[in-house]
């Protein structure tokens, strides 16, 4: 079969009219795993024999004439963040190399009822830490545009996997961009939905405030369908809602998108911005209004969003200590020296370098200058999308500044690093949906649309992202 179309609409209608079987699809992506992984690193763990039992269940359910769930047979790849019962979850680090998760994330119980196949665990950031995946203690993830490059991080292996085609779908996690930016590097769709939209049970943290479950999928209505089946409260985490989704859908003639003219100042790539204009030229020319807005506190989001990403993700971390599970170092009785030598042998430079960071943010004396303070500068920026979203009902820029960049390049830089996730970090301080559309490209290399949406309109989001792919 040929798998470089396949859908989850065109799938689920293959199997209906038994043009093939969900054996068939299961094997065919394996196999193109097998041949890309060597070049692409998209997978730290490649889950054949679930992929297989899951694929003969969907088989054995259409021979009895049942109806089909809405993701049934589609090959999806996940995150190694999120846990999946009985398989390795390593979240990138050598401190969970052999752990074994014993349940299942929330939200790989609802894509597993809803028929998926999970064909592997993807690869990431340690601990979700970077925007290149050039962290990860198990090799740098390539981008399938052009193998020099970096995929974008920290969710790399999701998008990779679905840009070179060896799944449909994927799971990724957002805490500041995490999806947007490697969906944007990797030339596919990237949502970042509202939190508490999506359940974070079963899913390794990083900061809890801001971290987001979301798919990846070569189609906005593929997204879509994922987020259907992944959304919803859960009485597992107390963060998750219940949200009326039926409102949002409008004419493209009554969408107004608002341009923040921080979006598109100093430090913006020119073919970038180029690509960003034509995308949103085209939704004008479908008679959406383009209207100018202001973000005044946005400046300041990307420094307010490091000192609460790593607060929070010192106080998470903590829990890594060799003692109850993961690497663990106890080469004699000093408990002190066990957890030091633990985590000093397992945990990688820049996990160590945010703990530092964080705890430093924490600590007497410095907790009001720059963790309150932080969450001031959150509250201003919410306060801003509040005005702007009287104007808009979309605000509309691009997901980076600049375009792929090559592996190691900024490597020795970590501010360099960071401010690639200067027009994504927003969306997470405020806890608003996002979504990273493919703009076009500048050269062979992709360049990703941002859209932000207001909490729960997703849909709206999903509605431009439809109108761009017919453009």
């Amino acid at each position: 079969m040929n798998i470089e179309s396949q859908t989850v609409q065109s799938i689920r209608q293959g199997l209906v009219r038994k043009e093939f079987s969900a054996l068939e699809i299961a094997k065919a992506f394996l196999d193109s795993i097998k041949d890309k992984e060597k070049d692409i690193n998209a997978f730290i763990q490649v889950t054949e024999d679930l992929a297989l039992h899951q694929a003969k269940e969907i088989d054995a359910k259409i021979s009895r004439n049942e109806d089909l769930p809405e993701l049934a047979g589609v090959p999806c790849a996940i995150k190694d963040a999120i846990l999946v019962s009985g398989e390795r979850c390593t979240a990138g680090s050598q401190m969970l190399r052999d752990y074994i998760a014993p349940y299942d994330a929330t939200v790989v119980s609802k894509i597993k009822k809803a028929g998926a196949l999970i064909v592997g665990k993807t690869n990431m950031d340690e601990f979700g830490m970077g925007a290149s995946t050039e962290n990860s203690s198990f090799g740098v993830v390539k981008n399938p545009h052009d193998l020099s490059r970096v995929a974008g991080g920290s969710s790399g292996g999701s998008a990779a996997s679905v840009a070179a085609k060896e799944c449909v779908v994927s799971l990724g996690e957002d805490t500041g961009g995490s999806i947007r930016l490697p969906a944007s590097f990797c030339g596919v769709v990237g949502l970042k939905p509202t939190y508490g939209a999506v359940s974070r049970y079963g899913v390794i943290a990083l900061a809890s405030s801001l971290d987001q479950v979301g798919p990846f999928a070569k189609t906005v209505g593929d997204a879509e369908t994922v987020f259907h089946v992944i959304r919803g409260k859960d009485p597992l985490d107390a963060t998750s809602v219940d949200q009326n989704l039926s409102h949002g859908n409008r004419d493209m003639q009554d969408l107004k998108i608002g341009i923040p003219k921080e979006y598109f100042g100093e430090g913006l790539n020119s073919e970038v911005e180029k690509a960003v204009r034509q995308a949103l030229g085209k939704l004008e020319s479908m008679g959406a209004k383009i209207v100018e807005v202001e973000l005044p506190h946005a400046k300041y989001a990307l420094a307010a969003y490091y000192v609460v990403n790593t607060s929070e993700a010192s106080a998470n971390l903590a829990r890594y200590d060799g003692m109850r599970y993961g690497f663990s170092k106890r080469e004699n009785n000093d408990l002190l020296a066990s957890y030091l030598d633990s985590r000093g042998e397992s945990l990688g430079p820049e996990v160590k370098r945010r703990i530092m960071l964080g705890t430093y943010a924490l600590s007497a004396g410095y907790y009001d200058a720059y963790y309150v303070k932080a969450l001031k500068i959150r509250t201003l920026l919410k306060q801003d999308f509040e005005k702007a979203f009287e104007k808009a009902d979309i605000i509309a820029g691009p997901v980076s500044p600049i375009l792929p960049f090559k592996i190691g390049e900024k490597t020795q830089d970590p501010l360099a690093m960071y401010l690639v996730d200067i027009y994504t970090v927003p969306a997470n301080l405020v806890g608003l949906p996002a979504i990273s559309l493919p703009a076009g490209t500048a050269g062979n290399l992709p360049v990703g649309l941002q859209l932000i949406a207001k909490p729960f309109q997703e849909q709206v989001l999903f509605q431009a992202g439809k109108a761009l792919e017919l453009s």
